[in-house]
């Protein structure tokens, strides 16, 4: 089974808001390829949940809303989505794993 895997405009904006934190620490660290290699982990990881959304974590106490790790140097982020429907997966937020306001 295939599922459509599509982003809420919160979502959006989340991957935008750690787009400029990452050019930021890039410029500080003189890590110039920093941006390119995290988003493309980012956009990597969330290919899975096209075939395989249930493999991830659950979160809260709700089956069908789970949360996908995604690990990136010494930490990595986070996306939370929902199964919404047997074809469908919305991603609604995407965090680094340090963030505080997670849900």
């Amino acid at each position: 089974m295939t599922y459509a895997v599509t982003l809420t405009r919160e979502a959006l904006e989340d991957l935008r808001r750690l787009e400029d934190f990452l050019v930021e620490a890039a410029l500080q660290y003189g890590d110039l390829e920093l941006p390119q290699r995290a988003m493309a982990e980012i956009e990597s990881q969330l290919r899975i949940l096209r075939t395989n959304p249930f493999t991830c974590r659950v979160a809260a106490d709700r089956p069908y809303e789970r949360e996908l790790v995604i690990p990136f140097g010494g930490s990595g982020y986070v996306a939370l989505f929902e199964v919404v429907s047997d074809h469908e997966v919305v991603v609604t937020a995407l965090r680094h794993q340090r963030e505080d306001d997670y849900h």
